[in-house]
């Protein structure tokens, strides 16, 4: 990918962006990214979440030396996401997969984040595994101006009395280099106990993520959203195409509609993970048809992209090529069983006189 944008692109800084020149015309370029990080997890015992096992006492053994090791390695991958073309890490980035505030913080002060001055926006969820979602971005090219956690309320055979608890969806509101933009970060029920089984609570969190798209609609009906996250599910399953009602082509797309680009991708054979010789693209960026129009006065979208450098899968054995896991029977000096995904926002640059 570096070399075919070093022919095709002239990059340069401007006004705390990035852009690079095609056909003489130069455009500002940043990059929006999502990454599960895979139990993102401190070293000390919380008593009020699951996080027994990640403890140096723990069945996983997991100790200050490895927890700081995994932190520089999802620092290095953060931090090395679009920066072949933009010439910095992602403006806006969503996270899954972290234990709380504190480990963003350790994670942001890792070297190659620690000087682009990146922001949090995080709730505790009542995840039943102590995992929530999160927000970063970069102060100087992002400004929130209002965030909320909407709960997604799921329960056993519709009983009541048994709730299942699970993560949060985070909408972010703010200003992207001055344009307005909202921002959701998923992470859906898991497939535990099989896909069909566990299907009907992935269906509940996209009416949420819907609700909440229809409400900023209701306000902006030319609204910039991006909703992002481990939706657990492809993007061809019933919860993307069915209940966001997603479509692959952005000419198809209507005014309060959305299009994904990594559908595309998943019927070439693309995934972000492996399970039983098969991939998966359960981590995607779906945008708005505002985002999704071909005309570049303000940020739209360019281009879609998994993040999967050769450093990132398994180097070698059963599971070569597929993700290079952190943890498995012990920490491994991997990185995650995701890779990131990643989109190009961009807009022509207006000459100075």
């Amino acid at each position: 990918m570096k070399n075919v944008f070093a022919y095709q692109f002239l990059l340069c800084f401007l006004c705390a962006t990035f852009s690079f020149s095609q056909s003489e015309k130069e455009y500002k370029i940043n990059t929006i990214a999502f990454y599960n990080v895979e139990n993102l997890f401190d070293y000390e015992d919380d008593p009020i979440t699951f996080d027994n096992d990640r403890t140096p006492e723990g069945a996983d053994h997991w100790t200050q030396e490895i927890y700081e090791a995994k932190l520089l390695n999802m620092a290095r991958v953060i931090s090395e996401i679009g920066e072949d073309v933009t010439g910095t890490s992602p403006a806006i980035i969503g996270v899954s997969e972290i234990e709380n505030r504190r480990v963003l913080e350790d994670l942001l002060n890792q070297k190659g984040l620690v000087e682009k001055n990146y922001g949090i926006v995080h709730f505790d969820s009542p995840d039943r595994r102590g995992i929530d979602v999160a927000l970063l971005y970069q102060k100087k090219l992002f400004v929130p101006t209002g965030y909320k956690a909407f709960e997604l309320f799921l329960y056993d055979n519709n009983d009541k009395t048994k709730r299942v608890y699970t993560r949060d969806q985070l909408l972010v509101s703010g200003m992207l280099d001055g344009e307005k933009i909202h921002i959701i970060v998923n992470h859906w029920p898991s497939r535990s106990g099989g896909e069909a089984i566990s299907r009907p609570k992935r269906l509940k969190a996209a009416q949420l993520n819907k609700q909440i798209m229809d409400s900023v609609f209701s306000d902006e009906p030319y609204a910039k959203i991006i909703t992002m996250g481990d939706f657990n599910d492809d993007p061809k399953n019933a919860s993307v195409k069915e209940v966001l009602k997603t479509k692959s082509e952005k000419e198809d797309l209507k005014l309060k509609e959305l299009y994904n680009p990594m559908e595309d991708m998943f019927k070439k054979g693309m995934g972000t993970l492996a399970y039983r010789d098969a991939w998966n693209l359960f981590d995607q960026i779906i945008i708005s048809t505002e985002l999704a129009k071909n005309d570049y006065s303000s940020y739209r979208f360019y281009k879609a992209g998994i993040f999967n450098k050769n450093y990132l899968a398994t180097p070698s054995g059963q599971y070569k090529g597929y993700p290079f896991r952190s943890f498995v029977n012990g920490f491994t000096g991997g990185y995650s069983d995701h890779f990131p995904v990643y989109i190009y926002l961009i807009k022509e640059k207006i000459p100075e006189n």
